[in-house]
């Protein structure tokens, strides 16, 4: 049997376990608890996803794949715009100190993140108030 392949390697996954423990994105959005690859409750709230985009190279030792980080505010419209923006960057930059981290045995090894396009304010139908980065991880 073979070990762990690229097929193996999810982003999304290793970002949330990073985000979820990480004390500066619980401060940021008043408390723990508030992320999860769902969009719920408690407000603000920070969703990660699998991105549209990224670069697969040619399979064999590296991707690029693309996540997506949502920040959400309460459907009542707060915090307001500015602020859930300065939550979405502080949780971004965050993010980017997965590089530094040992690497966990049996786990990809995560060597850059950066932002991979716009930072967009796309609130809901509803009219709750919602940012949108992606971020390509290396």
């Amino acid at each position: 049997m073979t070990g762990p392949s690229l097929a193996d390697a999810d982003p999304v996954s290793a970002l949330l376990a990073w985000l979820q423990t990480h004390p500066e994105v619980a401060d940021v959005l008043g408390g723990p608890g508030r992320v999860s690859g769902i969009e719920e409750a408690p407000w603000p709230h920070l969703r990660i996803d699998h991105g549209p985009g990224g670069d697969l190279r040619d399979l064999t030792w590296a991707i690029a794949p693309e996540v997506t980080l949502e920040v959400y505010g309460d459907p009542g419209g707060w915090p307001g715009k500015a602020e859930l923006r300065r939550i979405l960057l502080r949780c971004a930059t965050a993010a980017q100190e997965l590089v530094e981290a040992p690497p966990a045995p049996g786990r990809p090894v995560i060597s850059g993140i950066r932002p991979s396009g716009l930072l967009l304010w796309a609130p809901l139908a509803t009219g709750q108030p919602r940012w949108v980065l992606n971020l390509s991880v290396v």
